[in-house]
């Protein structure tokens, strides 16, 4: 049975997932990366973030 063009293109893309999947470290490193490039630049918002992160937890989590 002949191969379309359509099949050869799923395939191609199911292969680029897969390369994907399979660096998940990298990816968190980029992550990671990017984050700190981020506050770098930007240190108030990322302080605010930070602060804002801290108060839902601490509210969330709260022992009573």
């Amino acid at each position: 049975m002949p191969t379309t063009k359509s099949n050869r293109s799923s395939a191609r893309h199911s292969a680029e997932a897969q390369e994907q999947l399979q660096n998940p470290k990298e990816i968190t490193g980029d992550i990671v990366e990017y984050l700190t490039e981020y506050a770098r630049e930007n240190p108030g918002y990322a302080a605010l973030a930070c602060l804002g992160v801290g108060f839902v937890l601490g509210w969330k989590l709260k022992p009573w």
